[in-house]
C-alpha cells in the first residue's frame, strides 16, 4: 500500500508538514500551495515528497536584488496539488537531491552552470552549454551590465 493512499487527500497538506516537522502553515499563490519554512532541509523534503509519492516537477532559480543572494524554488505535484517550497541560499550551495530523486538531475546541472550555485554531494559532467565556460557566466549579473553599441545596457536597448 503506498503512503498517499494511507493519507486521505483532504488531510494530505496537513500530513506534509507534520513529516517535515515544521509548524508554518500552507499559503495558496496562483494554483501552488507554497510552505515557507526558515528550518526545512532540501534532503529532508525531498525523502518526505518521496514517501507521499510525489511527482518532482523542476527547480527555479532567482538571483535577487542587491546582496540579497540566490532563491531556489523547489515544485512538486502530488494527486494534482502543485506544491512550491522556497529556499534562501546564505551562500552559493545547496544539498543534492540526486540520489533521492533522479529527476532532478538535469535541472540540479542547469542551475549550476547558470547561476554557479553547487548542489554539494554530486559531481558534475562537463558544462553542457560551452565547454570550458565558469558557472554562473550566463545568467548571473556578476558587476555592471555590459553596455551595446549605443551605451545603453541589452535591457535598456530592449525597452526602446
Amino acid at each position: 500500500m503506498n503512503a498517499v493512499a494511507i493519507i486521505p487527500e483532504q488531510n494530505l497538506l496537513q500530513a506534509i508538514p507534520e513529516k517535515l516537522g515544521i509548524s508554518e502553515r500552507w499559503v495558496e499563490k496562483g494554483g501552488v500551495h507554497w510552505l515557507a519554512s526558515d528550518t526545512l532541509h532540501v534532503r529532508d523534503l525531498a525523502a518526505v515528497m518521496n514517501k507521499c509519492h510525489a511527482r518532482f516537477i523542476t527547480i527555479t532559480a532567482y538571483q535577487m536584488p542587491g546582496d540579497q543572494g540566490l532563491r531556489l524554488e523547489y515544485h512538486w505535484d502530488v494527486n494534482g496539488n502543485v506544491l512550491g517550497f522556497s529556499f534562501q541560499l546564505a551562500a552559493n550551495s545547496i544539498e543534492s537531491i540526486y540520489d533521492l530523486c533522479e529527476a532532478v538531475d538535469w535541472i540540479e546541472r542547469e542551475i549550476h552552470e547558470g547561476f554557479a550555485i553547487d548542489f554539494t554531494g554530486r559531481e558534475y559532467e562537463p558544462l553542457l552549454l560551452r565547454q570550458g565556460d565558469t558557472p554562473g557566466v550566463n545568467l548571473r549579473e556578476t558587476g555592471t551590465p555590459n553596455k551595446t553599441a549605443t551605451g545603453l545596457s541589452a535591457q535598456e536597448e530592449v525597452k526602446k
